[in-house]
């Protein structure tokens, strides 16, 4: 039966603050891609701002994603965000075995840190874990911080890395199972490095620099690259056009003067995705 591309989204959804299924979902969407939300949890607003209502939906995941299988829905891609336990992260490895077929592609957004630094919520022993997702993985998307956990290397100073030293990180991860390796975020003066690793080459995109970091960015860019993905988009393409998608947004945010948990007002440029 023909239909349009379908990918599920294990992520959480948070109400205000622009990350997450949040953001993935319009992205994904607007790409002519349907997105299905598998809950990680439930949240008022993210945790960067001081308080947050937070509703965990780990013991509804796996009834969740059995109805699914009881219906016969099937996928096209599986895109997995923010995970807050080891037990989410055995129930996503659950839900890559029953709906990874031949033909569904895996992409990791490995959330744990920043800056140099994990999100309070992560333990050595729940970054160990995220490492069990890699080998089921098509793409990985970590920023620095991340990619040196997967290694189990230490952050480099100030967070500069060569571009010999970027090559060997993102060969030995993926060495540990995914075919492509997209590094991203990195610093390279007054611009933002995107590093990406495929088909064993690496390959640089800059873009300016533009104000500071804020909340939802790596969400909507790991949407773009799995929605091209199951697109038919070459991935350079993916990598290029997430990029300067989420630049525009930044540019508008600094124009704003927003919060920086206030996210990417992404809905001012839905057209650009529309158009891919």
């Amino acid at each position: 039966m023909a239909r349009q591309k379908r990918i599920a989204l294990i992520n959480d959804i948070t109400g205000f603050g622009r990350c997450s299924v949040t953001v993935q979902l319009p992205v994904i969407s607007a790409m002519r891609v349907q997105a299905c939300p598998l809950p990680t949890a439930i949240l008022s607003v993210h945790t960067g701002f001081p308080n947050h209502y937070l509703d965990d939906y780990t013991e509804r995941m796996r009834p969740y994603m059995e109805n699914w299988a009881a219906n016969g829905i099937d996928f096209d891609a599986l895109l997995t965000g923010f995970l807050g336990s080891e037990r989410q992260i055995e129930v996503v490895l659950e839900c890559i075995a029953r709906f990874k077929q031949r033909d569904t592609k895996v992409i990791v957004d490995p959330v744990m840190g920043d800056n140099g630094s994990l999100y309070s919520s992560y333990t050595p022993e729940l970054c160990a874990k995220m490492r069990q997702l890699l080998p089921y993985a098509d793409i990985v998307t970590p920023n620095l911080t991340e990619a040196c956990q997967l290694l189990g290397t230490q952050y480099p100073t100030g967070g500069i890395v060569t571009e010999d030293e970027l090559n060997a990180m993102a060969a030995a991860i993926a060495l540990m199972g995914p075919h492509d390796v997209i590094i991203t975020g990195l610093h390279a003066g007054e611009d933002v490095r995107t590093y990406l690793y495929a088909d064993g080459h690496g390959r640089s995109f800059d873009n300016p620099k533009i104000g500071r970091d804020r909340s939802g960015s790596g969400d909507a860019f790991s949407a773009i690259i799995a929605a091209a993905l199951v697109r038919g988009i070459p991935i350079d393409e993916g990598v290029q056009r997430a990029a300067g998608f989420i630049g525009h947004c930044l540019a508008y945010a600094e124009e704003l003067d927003l919060p920086w948990n206030y996210g990417l007002p992404f809905e001012e440029f839905m057209g650009e995705l529309t158009a891919l």
